[in-house]
C-alpha cells in the first residue's frame, strides 16, 4: 500500500513544482508592467533566494558523500552554475521582454531537444530515428507557432525567441556538462551550490551596469521579486528534484509536458495574454514531439 501512496505523493508534489515554475514567466511579465529593466528582476530574485540556498548549504555542509570531492569539482561547480543559473536565466529575462509569456515556456520546453543534439555533436551518442522524428515535429511546431507572433509583435518576436533559444541552449549545456558531477555533491548541495554561484554572478552584473538602481520602485515589484525568488525557483526547485527521486525521472518526462500548458493558462488569467488557435496548435505539436524525445531517452538509458 505504501509504494502506491509514495507514487501518488511523488505526482502531486511534481506537477505542484512544475506549475509553480512556470508561475515565473508571468510573474516577471507582471514585474515589467512597472518599466523595471530585466537585470533590477533578476537582481531581486536572487536577493531575495540567497538566503535560502546560503542555509541549506550549511546545513549541509557536513553531510558525508560516497565520492571524493576536489578542489577541480568545485571549479566545474562555479563554471556550471555561471552557464546553468546564471546565463539561462539573464537570457530568459530579457527575452520575456519582447515575447509573451506562454510562448517562452514553449521554447524553453526544446531544451530535451538541444541536449540530444549536444550529446551527438560533443560526446558521439546516437540519436534513433524515433528521436530524429521529434527533433524535426518540435522545431516544426515552434515555427507555426511564431508564425502568427511575428504577424502580431512583428520583428521583435524573433529577438525574443533568439533570447529564449538561447536561455534554452545554455540550460542544455549545463544538464549535458554537469551530469557526472551532481552525483558527486547529490543533487540538493550541487543545486544549492550552483544557484549561489549564479547569485554572485548577477551582483556582480549588477555592480557593473551603469545608471542601475534597484530602489524607487512601487512596492509590487519588491513582491513579485519575493514571490519569483521563493514560489517560482527555491521551493518548486526542491519538489521537482523530490518527485524524480519518487516516480523516476521517466514517468516525470510526463509530467514536465504540464509546464506549458499551465504557463498558457496563468498567462491567459493574469497577463490576459491570448494565443490564436495556429499558436495553441503549435505548442501542441512542441509538447508531443518532446514527449516522445523525453520518453525515449528514458527508456534507453
Amino acid at each position: 500500500m505504501q509504494k502506491p501512496r509514495t507514487f501518488i505523493y511523488g505526482i502531486l508534489l511534481g506537477l505542484l513544482g512544475i506549475v509553480l515554475f512556470s508561475s515565473k514567466a508571468v510573474m516577471v511579465k507582471l514585474a515589467y508592467q512597472y518599466n523595471v529593466d530585466a537585470i533590477n528582476v533578476l537582481l531581486l530574485r536572487m536577493i531575495f533566494a540567497f538566503p535560502f540556498y546560503l542555509a541549506i548549504v550549511l546545513f549541509y555542509r557536513k553531510k558525508q558523500t560516497h565520492s571524493v570531492i576536489t578542489k577541480r569539482n568545485y571549479v566545474w561547480i562555479i563554471f556550471f552554475g555561471f552557464v546553468g543559473y546564471y546565463l539561462a536565466s539573464y537570457f530568459d529575462f530579457v527575452g520575456l521582454t519582447y515575447i509573451k509569456a506562454s510562448l517562452e515556456r514553449i521554447i524553453l520546453f526544446l531544451y530535451p531537444t538541444i541536449v540530444l543534439l549536444l550529446n551527438r555533436i560533443f560526446l558521439k551518442k546516437q540519436i534513433s530515428n524515433i528521436q530524429k522524428g521529434a527533433i524535426v515535429l518540435t522545431y516544426f511546431g515552434i515555427i507555426i507557432a511564431f508564425w502568427d507572433e511575428v504577424v502580431i509583435s512583428g520583428t521583435n518576436a524573433y529577438l525574443g525567441g533568439f533570447f529564449i533559444l538561447l536561455s534554452a541552449i545554455t540550460y542544455a549545456s549545463y544538464l549535458v556538462g554537469s551530469g557526472w558531477l551532481i552525483p558527486k555533491f547529490g543533487v540538493v548541495k550541487f543545486t544549492s551550490y550552483a544557484m549561489l554561484v549564479s547569485c554572485f554572478c548577477v551582483f556582480i552584473h549588477f555592480i557593473l551596469t551603469p545608471n542601475t538602481s534597484v530602489l524607487g520602485y512601487p512596492w509590487q515589484v519588491y513582491i513579485l521579486g519575493f514571490l519569483i525568488a521563493i514560489f517560482a525557483t527555491v521551493i518548486p526547485s526542491y519538489l521537482v528534484s523530490q518527485s524524480i527521486k519518487m516516480i523516476s525521472s521517466s514517468n516525470f518526462a510526463i509530467l514536465a509536458g504540464v509546464g506549458p500548458i499551465s504557463t498558457i493558462i496563468l498567462a491567459a488569467i493574469f497577463l490576459n495574454e491570448k494565443l490564436t488557435l495556429l499558436q495553441l496548435f503549435g505548442a501542441f505539436v512542441v509538447i508531443v514531439g518532446i514527449l516522445m524525445v523525453s520518453l525515449k531517452k528514458q527508456n534507453t538509458i
